[in-house]
């Protein structure tokens, strides 16, 4: 008999976990996941303790407590100038990944298409599965991921219900240009259709650029649903604490998913989230210029080790061309043999792409301390120095 989901049972273990597990298995520094090796703000976790302490450990209210709601909304309006009824239009989830779920599932109906712009976050597809909505894949490719703006016109048609997308981009570092986001919005607006943009890395963007949501848009703030991630805001990744930000239409349709997903989140981070929310903008600024600081730590190394190495120009990760170390060398078989013979571990891009074809790239992610990332690259210099894969071979 056949018991096991159909849709899931076609996916195996995600790349992260697995890749994760090899790491450990191996004493590999991991640069594969994209989690910080620090523990964020103290003043945030302090005020998380303190609440836990206090009281309140009972269910919150389905939708998010008020006092993080409002949070979310006068950010939403400090940062970008967008108003936001925090009672009707943000609903805070049990992390992003349980937003985007609510997002597709509250709004998607069977044989709705969704265009999908990869290299694709591993749950992106899955989930427009299981709404039974039908995916419409465009993609970027390194190394420039410009928009494919011809292709992305003819994947938009009568069935079109949704655009979902993120920037910035997971895996690829892009940060969508004002003129990018302007060709999406009128597509999306042609095909009278909405557009759940997932913008957790949206304070981790580099070298002077700033953020631009697409609600901020010419007539989008009704017809786009807004993913934020206090996790990459804050560096507490195992928090998961997300929040949705939609016209109230919208938003009500959202909470109906989510009231049958997780229905809450805990109540006493979601306090500290709030409180962060509103700490002063050289804590947004400095975590920027902090993590481009890593960035170019581990881009010169890796440069000086032999990789092409492409621009970053937001969130964790810095894609690099494996060729010139390696020649056509699978990246999954590049991926894994580092992790096992050099101690240290990447992603294969080809993960990210449904048709596997991009062959010849890694992700290496930057958010660790300085030391992890100088050792990182020290072990990657001895191993290439001493002949690399061909030394390890012959041994």
């Amino acid at each position: 008999m056949q018991f096991a989901n159909q849709i899931l049972s076609g996916y195996g273990t995600t790349i992260f976990t697995v890749m994760s597990a090899l790491a450990q298995e191996h004493g590999a520094v991991n640069l594969g996941q994209g989690f910080p090796d620090w523990e964020g703000p103290e003043e945030v976790r302090r005020v998380a303790a303190d609440a836990l302490m206090a009281g309140g450990n009972q269910y919150p209210p389905m939708a998010g407590i008020p006092e993080l709601r409002r949070a979310v909304a006068e950010h939403d309006h400090r940062f970008y100038g967008i108003e936001v009824d925090p009672m009707r239009e943000v609903i805070v989830t049990s992390g992003a990944t349980e937003a985007l779920a609510a997002a597709l599932l509250g709004l998607l109906n069977p044989g709705d298409e969704v265009v999908l712009i990869e290299p694709l976050y591993d749950s992106y597809l899955p989930i427009v599965q299981l709404a039974g909505a039908v995916p419409k894949l465009v993609r970027v490719e390194p190394p420039h991921w410009q928009l494919p703006r011809e292709a992305l016109t003819a994947a938009f048609g009568p069935k079109t219900r949704m655009l979902l997308m993120n920037s910035p981009m997971n895996p690829t570092g892009k940060v969508f240009s004002d003129d990018d986001l302007t060709f999406l919005a009128d597509l999306v607006k042609a095909h009278n259709a909405v557009v759940v943009c997932d913008e957790v890395h949206e304070h981790l963007v580099f070298d002077g650029r700033a953020h631009r949501p697409m609600m901020t848009l010419p007539g989008m703030r009704e017809r786009t649903v807004r993913v934020g991630s206090a996790g990459k805001t804050f560096s507490l990744t195992g928090w998961k604490v997300g929040y949705l930000v939609a016209d109230a239409p919208i938003a009500a349709a959202l909470g109906r998913a989510h009231q049958f997903l997780t229905f809450t989140t805990a109540p006493n981070l979601q306090r500290a989230v709030a409180h962060g929310l509103t700490m002063d903008r050289s804590y947004f600024d400095g975590l920027a210029a902090d993590l481009a600081a890593k960035r170019d730590l581990l881009s010169a190394g890796l440069r000086r080790v032999g990789f092409d190495v492409l621009a970053a120009e937001g969130t964790y990760f810095i894609g690099a061309d494996i060729r010139p170390l390696v020649g056509d060398m699978d990246d999954v078989e590049f991926s894994r043999r580092l992790t096992v013979e050099a101690g240290v571990t990447c992603l294969p891009f080809s993960a990210f792409y449904q048709a596997g074809d991009i062959r010849n790239f890694v992700r290496f992610c930057f958010c660790k301390r300085e030391s992890v990332l100088e050792e990182a690259v020290a072990r990657l210099e001895r191993f290439f120095a001493a002949g690399g894969f061909q030394q390890a071979r012959s041994a």
